[in-house]
């Protein structure tokens, strides 16, 4: 996978250190057997460690460095996310959904073993995610680890980014207004983000008033994550991408609603608010993901 692109020098190091890490502690999680079973294992592996840039255990350390959490506890909890990301996007690519042929530049999981195989590495990957994060070594205070757990299941499940996909589906066939396609994309993709922004304010035991700066943030940002997908999903080519492009032709989508320049006035305007929700903290502990946000607004990939 190419290296993040149109970011800064600084917040492509820190990305790529950060991907480094993550990518080392799911290595180091992910089962490896000589069992019957091992397929399952190959299978979660070439899921999870076959590319991919890491925006969300990213926002999850940068968040968590704000509050000067302990960065393995970060990394664990970023791990855990991008385990559970890995399973939706293993799923997305069924071909009872997507039916896409790559990811990440490499075959789809399905396509690479079996739709079966697929599933149900998705479902090992899912499942996983929350026994990270219910794991003492993720924090040793229950209440916390029990409130990541909680979090994680809502922004994950029907009222969530599984919802969400629900009404992606649904949106092939029907026309939705601006006001649900908001409502789509926040459940399929916003409130995973959010939880990413969050849960270094959970690991920290942040005041609610910097909790809450934090969902505003991710509320923003998350919506203009969604919309230059769908940007790039029109603009974007196979090769640069990684992946099929073209997948949201004939689906309501914030272009086929607004416009393509409408939708890059609406996406700038999302990160200028995102942005502005970081001023609560002071000596600079909010620019990187301040940083994050322009990011998201010139990425080509």
């Amino acid at each position: 996978m190419p290296s993040p692109r149109e970011a800064s020098p600084k917040l492509k190091l820190e990305m790529e250190d950060c991907k480094i890490k993550v990518d080392k502690t799911m290595e180091r999680l992910l089962p490896v057997s000589d069992l019957a079973e091992s397929p399952l294992y190959e299978a979660m592996r070439y899921g999870v460690l076959s590319g991919g840039k890491r925006i969300r255990p990213f926002l999850v350390m940068q968040s968590a460095k704000i509050f000067g959490v302990d960065e393995y506890r970060s990394r664990r909890v970023g791990a855990a996310v991008e385990l559970l990301h890995s399973y939706s996007l293993i799923h997305d690519d069924l071909p009872a959904m997507d039916n896409a042929s790559r990811r990440r530049g490499k075959k789809t999981l399905h396509l690479a073993y079996d739709e079966a195989t697929a599933i149900l590495a998705g479902d090992a990957l899912l499942t996983m995610a929350f026994e990270i994060l219910a794991d003492p070594d993720t924090h040793e205070d229950p209440r916390v680890r029990i409130e990541l757990v909680s979090l994680l299941a809502s922004a994950a499940g029907g009222s969530g980014m599984v919802g969400g996909q629900m009404l992606d589906m649904l949106a092939e066939e029907e026309t939705f207004d601006i006001g649900t396609i908001s409502r789509l994309q926040r459940l399929k993709t916003g409130k995973i983000i959010a939880f990413c922004c969050e849960a270094g304010a959970i690991l920290g035991k942040a005041n609610p008033a910097h909790r809450q700066s934090l969902r505003n943030y991710a509320h923003d940002l998350g919506l203009a994550f969604q919309v230059t997908d769908d940007l790039l999903d029109l603009e974007g080519n196979d090769e640069e991408m990684g992946k099929d492009t073209g997948q949201d032709n004939g689906k309501a989508t914030f272009v086929t609603a607004l416009g393509a320049e409408n939708a890059k006035m609406r996406a700038e305007m999302l990160v200028h608010q995102a942005k502005a929700h970081l001023k609560i903290f002071d000596r600079g502990r909010g620019d990187v993901l301040k940083e994050v946000a322009d990011y998201v607004l010139k990425r080509r990939v």
